[in-house]
């Protein structure tokens, strides 16, 4: 199998749905407490991309899409509207919207994260899928110079720092940028209906997240 650096259809992904999803395991003892443990370190996302087809030339887009993966055999690019930014839903993208790591003299690579905070708690989410053009990094709160202080590896999300150029011992490292979610087909067959003249639908396109 292999990962296609290449994105599903905007257009048609405008109308579908999804989200994040995860596996929480839990046993029920004599006395009616729960003992509750989670398998997952982190969380997989999930989309239904058929909402978003609404004519004959959408489907005929997705089915050379569908075919070109292979069905459920290579993996792709996928942008969820919702959550695709460092910062807030609409808010522009800043080098200072993400904590990255701290400096210590030596260390270059840092790797791209996304923090989801609430009531006290965080999730820190990997992100290894940055768009091209759209990664913005600051080292103790001044921005950097893509490719004469830094460069980005867009297949995993690595931000390496060139010689010379390493953050200094103490320095906060972090970064701005927009992402695309890491996803396959989890399905190998499309159903496809034709329902009218010059239209077509196919009712679900299931996608899973996958691990990269």
């Amino acid at each position: 199998m292999a990962f296609h650096e290449t994105r599903f259809p905007l257009e048609i992904a405008f109308g579908s749905s999804g989200g994040p999803e995860r596996r929480t395991e839990i046993v029920t003892l004599g006395s009616g407490h729960e003992e509750r443990n989670s398998p997952w370190a982190d969380s997989r996302r999930r989309y239904d991309a058929g909402y978003g087809v609404r004519s004959l030339e959408d489907v005929h887009t997705v089915i050379a899409f569908f075919e070109a993966r292979h069905g459920r055999l290579h993996g792709f690019r996928w942008k969820d509207k919702i959550d695709h930014a460092s910062g807030g839903m609409g808010a522009p993208v800043t080098p200072l919207d993400e904590v990255l790591g701290t400096g210590d003299g030596t260390l270059a690579t840092f790797s791209l994260a996304k923090a989801y905070v609430s009531g006290g708690a965080t999730y820190t989410r990997p992100i290894s899928k940055p768009v091209d053009g759209t990664v913005k990094v600051a080292v103790a709160g001044t921005e950097q110079t893509l490719a004469t202080d830094f460069i980005v590896d867009h297949s995993t999300g690595v931000v390496t720092f060139l010689s010379g150029h390493e953050p200094g011992s103490g320095q906060s490292v972090t970064a701005g940028f927009e992402f695309d979610v890491p996803v396959r087909f989890d399905t190998d067959f499309l159903d496809v209906n034709l329902t009218g003249f010059e239209a077509g639908d196919i009712p679900s396109i299931p996608l899973v997240e996958i691990r990269i």
